[in-house]
């Protein structure tokens, strides 16, 4: 997604309702960041929106974007 402010509020928005799906948006499916998140949430909502809102903000965003190649 775009990095303006109003996408970086709707994506931390749906970091706190469903963790995976906020990570989706930024990341695409089959990332390691969307697998981690993903894999925490099913083992406990709170890791999973900690994650989320972890990679989506304090994460360096432009630096990290093409550094993992995808999983599939």
């Amino acid at each position: 997604m775009d990095s303006n402010p109003c996408c970086a509020f709707l994506e931390i928005l749906l970091a706190i309702v469903l963790p995976p799906l906020g990570v989706f948006l930024y990341y695409g499916c089959c990332s390691l960041e969307f697998c981690i998140c993903l894999l925490l949430t099913i083992l406990g909502y709170v890791p999973g929106i900690i994650y989320a809102i972890y990679v989506l903000v304090a994460a360096d965003r432009h630096s990290r974007r093409n550094y993992y190649e995808p999983l599939a």
